[in-house]
């Protein structure tokens, strides 16, 4: 009896700890979208693709955006794929996609991948956009499609114009998405268009920043840095340094790879903005 009564603890234990390893698998996955809302669902006959954003809705601008992939026939998500997408904004006369990223597998998780799209346009009652996800699961291709609601943002993210060059651009915002009153990291995608379906990032360009508060005598602020073209990434990464919360106006002036100005104005005594620039607000 005394045998029997040591191993008692022993096999509830042994019960427990078999009971979590059970359990730990779904939770994980679970554990890999738990700071992420989940915005939209797009299913075909075979699978249900999960989106997910750090926002409640896809908006006007820089959207990074995390999938995964559902078997409806086994309910398990699946950990191999290779996916890509293809954003159509539908008008009354014409189509036309947007700037978007690859999507690539993130390194610490199982089934989680990220992308990124510019919406350059929110959608209206009579124009929308549509999703097309293309993707392969151990050689076999499928496809899901499903219109997407885009809503507008209140503040200046994304800019579209016609540089001096001709060529149309869109610039967006991508960083701080959580501005604080220091020195901020900023971040901003540079897109031409090459036709209405391809828009390739740019390259070795510059963005001059110069951030000023309207409603206090235009003031700016010290230890700013432009913003530079990282190859690693294709974006363009500066310093932006806020001294206190309120509405700034991120003036801007796109340069080539010459230093000749493309669109956007110094600021001057003269001169309160540039027609190039972002909205920051906090």
């Amino acid at each position: 009896m005394k045998t029997i009564y040591y191993l008692l603890p022993v096999l509830l234990i042994f019960f427990i700890v078999s009971c979590n390893d059970d359990n730990s698998p779904d939770e994980n996955l679970e554990k890999e979208v738990e700071d992420l809302i989940k915005i939209k669902t797009i299913s075909n006959d075979n699978h249900t693709i999960e989106i997910f954003s750090s926002k409640n809705k896809f908006f006007q601008g820089y959207n990074l955006l995390s999938l995964r992939i559902i078997d409806k026939s086994t309910d398990d998500y699946i950990q191999n794929v290779n996916i890509s997408w293809m954003p159509v904004m539908n008008m009354m006369n014409k189509t036309h996609s947007c700037p978007k990223s690859d999507i690539n597998k993130l390194q610490d998780k199982k089934t989680l991948y990220q992308g990124y799209i510019v919406f350059q346009m929110p959608g209206n009652p009579n124009e929308s956009w549509d999703l097309t996800l293309n993707y392969s699961i151990d050689g076999t291709s499928y496809t899901a499609k499903d219109v997407i609601d885009v809503f507008m943002t209140q503040k200046r993210v994304v800019c579209v114009f016609t540089g001096t060059d001709n060529v149309r651009y869109i610039l967006a915002l991508m960083e701080p998405s959580l501005p604080d009153v220091k020195i901020n990291d900023i971040t901003a995608g540079l897109y031409k268009m090459q036709d209405m379906m391809n828009f390739p990032a740019v390259e070795n360009f510059k963005i001059k920043l110069d951030p000023r508060m309207p409603s206090m005598d235009n003031h700016s602020s010290p230890a700013n840095e432009d913003l530079n073209y990282n190859a690693l990434n294709n974006i363009y990464e500066g310093k932006l340094s806020l001294t206190m919360t309120g509405y700034w106006m991120l003036n801007l002036q796109l340069l080539n790879e010459q230093d000749e100005v493309l669109k956007g104005e110094a600021v001057t005594d003269d001169n309160e903005s540039s027609s190039l620039y972002f909205e920051i607000e906090f």
